[in-house]
């Protein structure tokens, strides 16, 4: 099989291009898709009915090139979550994403965003990005462990934001992924597909998505 090697922009982007190629030509199914339709609804705690333009008992995820890297133990987790995850992904892109699939009527009532690991964000742009997800009945922001000047700095401002917000929840990954650096390749960022942080992120993603 023949296989394509596209150079990937944002942190750790040669080491994570070059670790996903090889998984790929290994055989292993590669993580830059959707989750499969499935026939059953998924069921999620919230705490508000969604306005329009999200879909009821559906769990939409976008974010960067870590939520690749979790998005299978993801999918496995919240049954019939549609993620959307790419490399070097920007917290405004992120953004533009999402209002356009709301504008399309496609996105969940659930939200998780998985951004900020690319470049430092700020109060205001949280504030963006919840009027784009205005009537969501949860947003769920993963922070980052990352290692770049921005990493508490935009930390700070998620867990600001949360706090101003009733219908968002945070996930609290640097916590944990701070006493576990054996789980980092050497850019300090991405984690090993086989090893146990992709299980470990996405049952935090899962629980903040069922219980808040």
């Amino acid at each position: 099989m023949a296989v394509v090697v596209i150079a990937a922009a944002g942190v750790g982007g040669w080491w994570w291009a070059t670790r996903h190629t090889a998984r790929v030509a290994a055989g292993t199914p590669t993580s830059l898709r959707a989750a499969p339709a499935t026939s059953s609804t998924t069921t999620t705690a919230t705490t508000q009915p969604p306005g329009p333009g999200f879909v009821a008992g559906k769990v939409s995820a976008v974010g960067d090139s870590v939520m690749i890297d979790y998005q299978s133990d993801l999918e496995q987790q919240v049954p019939g979550i549609v993620v959307d995850g790419s490399v070097g992904r920007q917290w405004s892109t992120g953004e533009q994403l999402l209002a356009q699939q709301r504008a399309a009527g496609t996105l969940g009532a659930v939200v998780v965003v998985g951004l900020s690991t690319n470049g430092p964000i700020t109060d205001a742009m949280f504030d963006a990005m919840m009027s784009t997800l205005s009537g969501a009945s949860r947003v769920v922001f993963v922070n980052v462990h990352v290692d770049q000047p921005w990493q508490d700095p935009n930390n700070a401002v998620l867990a600001a934001g949360v706090a101003r917000y009733k219908n968002a929840v945070l996930v609290d990954w640097n916590a944990l992924a701070s006493e576990h650096p054996e789980w980092f390749g050497p850019d300090g960022t991405h984690i090993a597909f086989s090893g146990p942080a992709p299980a470990a992120l996405s049952k935090l993603v899962a629980d903040k998505v069922a219980n808040g």
